[in-house]
């Protein structure tokens, strides 16, 4: 297969998956009932009305819990991948398994070591 026949793959699928969303999105409208009314147009939220702005200040914590989250989450996708080539390396393979191992602790204490700055400073803290 060319290089400009896996486009044209590629552009035929693109055009079925948008031909496939018009066709249900129509399809929906066609369907659902339409009784627009001035109830269904006000703001609801658990049954309670809505009483004074929407704006509340958060705490940089939960932010800070979020993003460290993140962080070792992402260390636990780069973990598997590593951990399935790991056992196919030997020694005449490039890069050798010694090397890849010791990538790996590299790799973790780093993260390791932005856990235990977060710890120090009192970030893990929860009041």
């Amino acid at each position: 297969m060319s290089f400009t026949e896996q486009y044209g793959a590629f552009a035929i699928l693109v055009i079925v998956g948008c031909a496939l969303y018009a066709i249900i999105m129509l399809g929906s409208r066609l369907v659902r009932p339409t009784v627009p009314s001035p109830l269904k147009l006000t703001t609801y939220e658990c049954g309670v009305e809505a009483v004074g702005t929407g704006w509340s200040q958060m705490n940089i914590r939960y932010y800070v819990f979020a993003f460290l989250f993140v962080i070792f989450d992402v260390e636990a996708i780069f973990l598997f991948p590593w951990a399935l080539v790991i056992g196919d390396l030997d020694g005449t393979t490039t890069p050798s398994a010694l090397f890849a191992l010791v990538a790996m602790f590299l790799f973790i204490a780093t993260l390791l070591e932005g856990l235990m700055y977060a710890w120090k400073k009192g970030v893990l803290q929860w009041d």
